[in-house]
């Protein structure tokens, strides 16, 4: 599985579980990967969107700070979802270029997201270019 790849899987999971209590996490995400037929890196996705949700109070703060006009309960679930998972990999995956996350995420955005999707995600995450957010390490 390629990271672009990778990266919309774990996008789609984090959106999916927003609908799901916890305890049904595991069994949503073996009927995803089941239905996409994930057979490559199956449990480094679940790791990968397990560790994000850890985070994920973390993560939406630090997008609630840089989307100041747009409150979290205000985003679009998919503009939420694209941002959660680049902010993630800015702040806690230091082997992924911020570049490269930014990138990914806008392209995603253009896909999944509204007309003004890809501008928006693109402007929230320029924040996190600024040098003012230092990686976390893991």
């Amino acid at each position: 599985m390629t990271r672009r790849e990778f990266r919309e899987h774990t996008a789609k999971l984090i959106f999916i579980f927003d609908f799901y209590p916890e305890a049904e996490w595991k069994e949503q995400f073996e009927s995803y990967a089941d239905y996409s037929e994930i057979k490559e890196d199956r449990e480094g996705l679940w790791q990968r969107v397990m560790a994000l949700e850890e985070k994920k109070a973390e993560v939406d703060s630090l997008i609630d700070g840089a989307s100041k006009k747009w409150r979290i309960s205000r985003l679009s679930k998919t503009d939420l979802m694209l941002l959660r998972v680049a902010v993630y990999e800015i702040k806690f995956d230091s082997e992924i270029p911020d570049k490269v996350s930014v990138n990914e995420a806008v392209e995603l955005a253009k896909i999944y997201g509204g007309d003004e999707s890809p501008a928006f995600v693109n402007g929230v995450l320029a924040k996190f270019m600024s040098g003012e957010e230092a990686k976390e390490e893991k």
